[in-house]
């Protein structure tokens, strides 16, 4: 996971994405390498090749606000990316690392989930586990059950395929989203989780070798649902006070659309006892 030079492989993953032709260079066969050469970039950012080739290769690991911004302008980051590039050039304080608690949602926010009947709302944990979920949450989503790992179910069970209609774009999102939510690539849970997924899935390998980071914010997704069809949904993330890691995400349907009301016939199955309630998943979370 490259946790001795994150900054170089940060770097050089960037570097490989971005397209000599946006610079007005040519990108055609003569190249040996994806992305610009290490000497482009430097030009682009207005330093010598010799300073870049040192950041990445990890032998000058603390670059100045205005080199960091220089890369963050050449690699197109967004605000969030170069963030993270930010955090990255930071010297590192090493901490004794505290025995990691169970991740558990507070009785008070599962009272207020519950009481969302018309809601589909669910905690996710750092490493995108499925703390809890409201039983609409359940119905809509297999996804979205307690004790599902999302990152796992999205690259290695072949269901999650069929629930979402824009896999390729949700598997993107759900491995920044990780890079985002984890934080510390240190974790032992999350070099056993990436571990796992780089030996299993050569799309969730390559996803991450991007090294792109983006939270959850908010945003729509379409599923495909075998009780009622296809639903098309949007979605807001609240952090949760007290649990940090934790986040909140309650999906809504625009009002008098198809998914409204098949959101409506899942609620009220439901209620009637029609649809079994998916309580928990076997997998383990810890």
């Amino acid at each position: 996971m490259d946790s001795d030079n994150r900054l170089g492989a940060f770097l050089r993953a960037r570097r490989e994405l971005v397209r000599p032709e946006d610079f007005g260079m040519s990108g055609g066969g003569q190249r040996r390498v994806a992305g610009l050469r290490r000497e482009e970039v430097a030009m682009l950012a207005g330093m010598s090749a010799d300073y870049y080739v040192r950041l990445e290769q990890g032998r000058d690991k603390h670059p100045s606000e205005q080199v960091v911004a220089a890369l963050a302008r050449v690699f197109a980051l967004d605000e969030e990316g170069a963030a993270h590039l930010r955090e990255l050039a930071r010297p590192v304080v090493r901490r004794r690392r505290a025995p990691q608690r169970p991740e558990r949602v507070s009785p008070g926010l599962l009272a207020l989930m519950q009481a969302w009947p018309n809601t589909p709302a669910l905690v996710l944990g750092r490493h995108l586990d499925v703390l809890a979920a409201n039983p609409l949450a359940a119905a809509v989503n297999a996804c979205s059950v307690p004790g599902i790992n999302q990152v796992r179910m999205m690259f290695l069970d072949p269901e999650a395929r069929i629930i979402y209609p824009d896999w390729a774009i949700h598997a993107a999102e759900t491995v920044a989203s990780l890079r985002a939510s984890a934080g510390d690539l240190d974790d032992p849970r999350l070099t056993e989780l990436v571990g796992e997924l780089s030996l299993k899935s050569d799309e969730f390998r390559r996803l991450w070798a991007r090294h792109d980071i983006r939270g959850k914010i908010a945003g729509t997704k379409r599923f495909r649902n075998p009780m009622v069809g296809e639903l098309k949904l949007s979605y807001e993330t609240f952090s949760v006070n007290g649990a940090p890691g934790q986040l909140l995400i309650a999906y809504h349907a625009e009002p008098g659309s198809a998914s409204e009301r098949a959101l409506a016939l899942l609620g009220s199955m439901i209620a009637t006892g029609e649809l079994p309630l998916r309580k928990s998943h076997a997998s383990s979370l810890d």
